[in-house]
């Protein structure tokens, strides 16, 4: 936006309206007034509001005439700036300013945005954005409130609007849209003495655009007197109108395209077709007639827009005629045929119209029922096009939820297919198939859409006020899903229903889905109030009574299913057990119980001989836990006998958790949260059979999936067109077949070849030919052969499906499984079959990722594992206590898992055994004495344990001996081992949570330190000490004496690796020095802040030359990119023998050199130019004479004095000269002098050195500070004397500017001064000028 860039260029050019005075005055006191106007224009809008507010609160709080108008003139600006997403955001900014400011006049902005963008003198190239300022300053009066108050800037807007409103390529049809708006909220009178001005008398001009018609509209609807004495009666909705309305709703339609909205004249004809009483003539003439004839989807979604928007305005009759029309019908072919993401975009749509009206006639219920028939009318050969879960149904009453629901049971009982307002689509007709035109296939499919329909329902209800509607539902669903009616009677309501098509085996199946979808729905939906009804009772409950009521009335009912004798009586003692739960449901445990017990009562009536025999097993199991009480001991348990019901009724869980069933899963795993307690090493074994990824079969449990069923249904209801590409199937399978090629079939194929002499031979003639008969026969045998191929392709490929399909499948069975696995370890975190949990969790963590597999199932099994094992397991606050009679046990598995941990191949594997160790190591040092019980934290029970202390090292089961054998040996892995799979962060977990185990490894990594370790081994041993040391808990276990031997015996060893180091060749030798150093300040902190009585004066020697050698290299430039972190841990320990740091002298600015005092910043030598070796040198030509040398030399000397001369007291000049300078002596802009032939006392301004760059000579100096030196210029000059003593010719022969013509050398300063930004016009006049000089020859 270059209108922006300063506001120097927001104004004129002219110097007499704004002096350059006065413009750098309201620069310099008002910065943040000028940021106002860079906010505004910015793309986000809580931005651009902002800076409108403040810029109003600033003119309000400081009035100022020279402010107000600067305000003024940007905002007029900025409405034609080049951003055409800038223009509103001024045109709003500038509407505020006028709505509070009311003191300014309109008339007056209105001739300042004319005289600033005139139309008259306008260019082409400027046209754009001209026409916009204009259009865009009108809004913004109008915008303000005040134009239709002011008569005067009303009627000058008006024709300004009628002026754009010729510009139809630049500005389409908003001048009149503009107007349209303008108009409708000026006062009538106002508008009666306008309207001449507007609007011609001709309606051949009126039904020429959309706009025209619209205005026209407008005032017949403000002032028809005023309109029929200008134009005179006009019938507007008349026949030979018709075609021209047609035109113009098209050219509507096609204007709003992108907006995705009504176009507004579409709506105001619909309004006056019905003041006229015309709208039949409008809908099925204009409409259907009209733009339905040939529609676009431009058309046909204004259409449907119009249909929406005009349900709220129409009666009875007339939804009627709409809802039952052809525009309906092609709103649901629109509905079939469209692509999904058209579709997903225009369902949210109607469904806003429909829900407005829904909700707007709250009080008709008769209103609403018949909206929603009429939607569910819409029907595809059956199917209706409305998807099944409508949110808009949330806006029934409860009359006409009632009302549609009976609607809905009463079409599904009796199917009325003629009260359909059915279609086929193109492709439908095209297929003359008699199979998909019968009634029993609409019938299917709209029973189907009609029971999941019934069940979405349930999801807008509430249970205090729908209970008598969400029962109504889940007794039909159920009633239907497995039971006949043989003879009618008042009991039960469902018998007096008649079927007028017969209920068939397919609609069954689809019922009982739906019915244990609607148990999930009410499962989910009423979780808060856990699944009760208003009677207290939870549905499965209610639904169960309903079914043994159903069973008593064997007489009038009867089961699709029959019970069997034992199936009978399976039912019975589930109702008894029932009874007996009921009595004691405050327990928690019984009402768990009993939600399972019903749910597989439930799903009796589905499968009933697999149900029959889990019904029974369950009632066992149940009567048998309510005798029983907790178990906490594994020696009571072998006291006596284990209770078998706990594995059985694990086994019947995961029979439950293989069903496809989320509501099934909910329950199991609140069951087996009441009896975990009860678990045994068997039932335990059982859940973790299930996990053991080992074994690719489970043999106990049989994983169901319905998918096959469901497609199966679904390949009922795909319509006709939506046939398979059959050309890219035979692609595929050609490509498959050609890597499936074995030499097997190779083989075959040469012997038929051989057998029909097609390969021919030596002996045979070339010219030999088969006969017709030879052909034939071996075209057969070619053909059965390939024929048998394919077959046994297509054979592999089930094969493998098959076994994709069952891993997967197998996949989620385990997910589900591992619910139980969460549960125990949440709920029972102290039993002690958790320690069992361990390695069968961590072998499904590393065979999960070791797999290549990276299948969703297969991420989601190994997330959901280790989320379990790392923060419910490994994090728990409490844990088994009752280790002691498997204590030898534990201290194998932790030594086990110790080594498996060194033998993994990824890191992030043994981090998982590691910390299975860890909490093996927390198990065996939690004692068993009460004060360690129930949550205490073990890490700060080892914090405080003292090793002496013999009471506490009896009450543990810790053997202190083996586990520090065990990670010592794991700790001499890590310091050897090139790849070890541990790491130091494992270490360091280990040393802070148990200070002991890290006493005992200390001596291994003191002599690792100091031996010849590799480098990086050495860095690692340094760091483990240095966070050691550190920790609290370390210090306690050492008595003072032992202390003070443990530091001294360290300083010696880090000094002695200290003084065996050399230069660092790699980036492990560096941190190894890193490390060392790190030890070692930690080592002098540590007997600094004791006392301790250690010498250190001894190694003030050693660090001091470490430190010298390093400054050495550093000043030189050999060093490493982290030589400035060695320095500083130099540093840190010379500070902490009392060697102090020199500080780093400043430079006083009155101190630099007049060649440092260029103009040019620091900020500014970074970019922009090129170093002195990448500059081209100036050739001396031989035919130069001597005069001519001195004069060009005395020339430059001239053009070069004022820098030379400038002193330190000085002021830095500003302006034209400045940039001069920049211009005649690049050499000082990359930071050394002009001269490049040595200078006295200068050793670094040799002609062999290259000259140094901004960046380069930047980074010097901040070494020069790190090295505690003052940071010394590149050239240092002793004095003036000095200056002055350098020779004019090295100075000027050296430039690289100074030989070039006069032409080029303006133009290079010219690109400097382009480089440097200004905020003042006088700048941007100055670089023109310097333009025009350059431009002349």
């Amino acid at each position: 936006m270059a209108e922006m860039k300063s506001p120097a260029k927001a104004e004129p050019a002219s110097t007499a309206e704004a002096p350059q005075g006065d413009r750098r005055s309201l620069l310099e006191h008002s910065r943040e007034f000028l940021d106002f106007f860079w906010d505004i224009a910015k793309p986000e809008q809580e931005t651009r509001l902002r800076a409108t507010e403040k810029l109003l609160e600033y003119l309000r709080t400081r009035p100022s005439d020279s402010e107000m108008k600067y305000a003024l003139k940007r905002l007029i600006t900025g409405l034609g700036v080049g951003r055409e997403a800038a223009r509103p955001c001024y045109s709003l900014a500038l509407a505020q300013l006028l709505q509070s400011f009311e003191d300014i006049s309109l008339c007056d902005i209105l001739s300042q945005i004319q005289e600033k963008y005139s139309l008259q003198a306008v260019n082409k190239a400027m046209m754009r954005p001209t026409l916009f300022a204009n259009l865009f300053g009108v809004l913004a009066l109008f915008q303000s409130g005040r134009l239709v108050k002011d008569k005067e800037a009303l009627v000058k807007s008006v024709k300004l609007l009628k002026i754009l409103s010729h510009h139809h390529n630049h500005l389409q049809g908003q001048p009149i849209k503009a107007l349209v708006d303008i108009l409708s909220q000026v006062p009538e009178s106002m508008f009666q003495e306008i309207l001449p001005k507007v609007l011609k008398g001709d309606m051949n001009v009126i039904l020429s655009s959309p706009k025209y018609l619209e205005l026209f509209l407008l005032a017949r609807q403000r002032v028809p007197t005023e309109l029929e004495s200008l134009i005179g009666p006009v019938d507007l909705l008349s026949a030979d109108n018709i075609p021209s309305l047609v035109n113009i709703l098209k050219a509507a339609a096609n204007s709003v395209k992108k907006e995705h909205k009504l176009p507004d004249v579409a709506l105001e004809l619909l309004r006056l077709a019905l003041k006229e009483n015309k709208f039949e003539l409008f809908w099925k003439e204009v409409l259907e007639g009209g733009l339905l004839k040939n529609p676009s989807w431009t058309t046909s979604y204004m259409c449907f827009r119009l249909l929406g928007a005009s349900l709220p305005l129409l009666s009875e009759e007339q939804l009627q005629l709409v809802m039952r029309g052809d525009l309906i019908r092609h709103f649901g072919e629109n509905m079939v045929i469209s692509k999904p993401q058209n579709l997903f975009k225009f369902i949210p749509e109607i469904s806003t119209y429909v829900g407005t009206f829904l909700e707007g006639c709250q009080d008709d219920p008769k209103r609403q029922f018949t909206m929603m028939v009429a939607f569910t009318a819409i029907t595809n050969q059956g199917l209706p096009v409305m998807p099944t879960f409508w949110r808009v149904t949330q806006f029934l009453n409860t009359e006409a939820l009632q009302s549609y629901v009976a609607w809905l049971r009463n079409m599904f009982l009796q199917p009325d297919l003629d009260s359909l307002v059915d279609f086929s689509t193109a492709n439908q007709k095209r297929v003359q198939d008699a199979s998909l035109n019968v009634p029993e296939r609409a019938v299917f499919r709209l029973r189907k859409w009609i029971i999941h329909r019934l069940v979405s329902l349930v999801d807008h209800l509430h249970l205090e006020k729908d209970d008598a509607v969400v029962e109504q539902i889940a007794r039909f669903c159920f009633f239907h899903a497995f039971f006949k009616t043989k003879k009618a009677t008042p009991q039960i309501p469902e018998t007096k229903q008649q079927f007028s098509f017969p209920l068939d085996d397919r609609n069954r199946g689809v019922i009982v889905s739906a019915f244990f979808s609607l148990l999930q729905t009410l499962s989910m939906k009423f979780r808060q109030t856990p699944d009760l009804a208003e009677n207290k009772k939870p549905w499965t409950y209610r639904l169960v009574q309903l079914a043994d009521m159903l069973l008593n009335h064997n007489h009038n009912v009867t089961s699709v299913t029959p019970f069997t004798t034992q199936q009978r009586q399976a039912w019975d003692q589930m109702m008894s057990t029932l009874k007996e739960l009921e009595a004691c449901s405050s327990e928690t445990k019984a009402i768990a119980f009993q939600h399972l017990l019903l749910l597989v009562g439930l799903h009796l009536f589905k499968s009933p001989a697999e149900s029959c025999d889990v019904l029974g097993d369950i009632q066992a199991c149940i009567k048998k836990s309510m005798e029983q009480k907790p178990r906490r001991s594994r020696s009571r348990a072998r006291a006596s006998q284990e209770p078998v019901w706990v594995e059985v009724m694990v086994e019947i869980l995961l029979s439950l958790l293989a069903q496809p069933s989320n509501l099934m899963r909910q329950v199991v795993r609140s069951v087996f949260g009441h009896i975990c307690p009860y678990l045994t090493p068997r039932g335990l074994q059982l859940i973790l059979a299930v996990l053991n990824p080992e074994t690719d079969e489970d043999d106990n449990v049989v994983v169901t999936d319905d998918a096959d069923e469901k497609r199966l249904e679904h390949g009922e209801d795909e319509d006709s067109e939506s046939d398979v590409d059959s050309e890219a199937g035979e692609e595929s399978e050609e490509e498959d077949r050609d890597k499936d090629v074995d030499p097997g079939f190779r083989q075959q194929l040469m012997e038929v070849l051989r057998a029909g002499n097609a390969l021919g031979g030596e002996d045979e003639d070339e010219d030999e030919e088969l006969g017709d008969e030879a052909m034939m026969a071996l075209d057969q045998n070619l053909a059965s052969l390939f024929a048998e191929q394919k077959m046994r392709i297509q054979a592999r490929h089930e094969e493998k499906n098959k076994l994709q399909k069952e891993k997967k499948l197998r996949r989620d069975f385990q997910i589900r499984v591992l619910d139980l696995i969460e549960v125990l370890v949440t709920k029972q975190p102290e039993h002690p079959l958790i320690l069992e949990l361990l390695e069968p969790l961590l072998n499904i963590i590393q065979h999960s990722m070791r797999s290549r597999d990276s299948t969703k199932q297969e991420q989601d099994l190994l997330h959901k594992t280790a989320r379990i094992f790392m923060h419910h397991l490994c994090r728990a606050r409490r844990y088994c206590h009752e280790v002691e009679p498997c204590a030898e046990a534990l201290h194998a598995q932790v030594e086990r898992l110790v080594q498996q941990a060194g033998n993994q191949a990824d890191a992030s594997v043994a981090l998982y055994y590691f910390n299975a160790s860890l909490y093996l190591l927390r198990v065996l040092k939690g004692n068993t004495t009460k004060r360690h019980q129930d949550g205490q934290d073990l890490q700060g029970a080892d914090t405080k344990a003292e090793p002496k202390d013999s009471e506490d090292q009896t009450a543990s089961c810790l053997n202190l001996d083996f586990v520090t054998r065990v990670y010592s040996a794991s700790l001499e892995s890590l310091l050897t081992k090139r790849n070890s799979p541990l790491t130091v962060p494992m270490f360091l977990s280990l040393f802070s949570r148990y200070p002991v185990i890290s006493k005992n490894l200390l001596p291994i990594l003191v002599q690792h330190v100091a031996g010849p370790s590799r480098a990086r081994h050495q860095a690692q041993a340094c760091l483990l000490l240095q966070k050691t040391l550190s920790a609290r808990e370390l210090r306690v276990c050492f008595e003072d004496p032992e202390w003070e031997q443990l530091i001294s015996q360290l300083l010696g060893k880090v000094t002695q690796t200290l003084q065996t180091l050399g230069e660092a060749q790699s980036k492990g030798e560096h941190q190894r020095e890193v490390s060392i150093l790190e030890l070692l300040n930690t080592l002098f902190r540590t007997v600094n802040h004791e006392k301790l009585s250690v010498d250190l004066t001894a190694f003030l020697g050693m660090l001091q030359s470490k430190q010298q050698r390093l400054q050495q290299s550093l000043q030189q430039g050999n060093h490493s990119s982290g030589s400035n972190r060695l320095y500083d841990l130099y540093w840190q320990a010379l500070r902490m023998l009392g060697v102090q740091r020199p500080k780093s002298e400043k430079k006083n600015a009155k101190d630099i050199p007049s060649d440092t005092q260029s103009p040019i910043s620091t900020k500014r030598k970074k970019k922009g130019f090129l170093p002195e070796t990448k500059k081209r040198k100036k050739l001396k030509s031989e035919g130069v004479t001597p005069e001519k040398n001195a004069a060009s030399q005395q020339n430059a000397v001239t053009e070069g004095a004022v820098p030379a001369a400038t002193g330190k007291d000085q002021p830095p000049s500003t302006g034209k000269k400045k940039r001069k300078r920049k211009a005649s002596t690049p050499s000082q802009m990359n930071g050394i002098t002009v001269a490049k032939s040595p200078a006295p006392n200068n050793p670094t301004l040799s002609p062999s050195t290259p000259a140094k760059t901004p960046k380069l000579q930047k980074k010097k100096e901040k070494l020069s500070q790190v090295n505690g030196a003052t940071p010394v210029s590149p050239i240092e000059p002793e004095s003036k004397k000095h200056q002055k003593a350098l020779s004019t010719k090295e100075v000027i022969t050296k430039s690289p500017q100074s030989a070039l013509p006069k032409k080029k050398r303006a133009r290079a300063r010219l690109s400097l001064v382009s480089r440097s930004p200004s905020l003042l016009q006088s700048g941007v006049r100055k670089r023109r000028v310097v333009r025009r000089r350059v431009q002349t020859p």
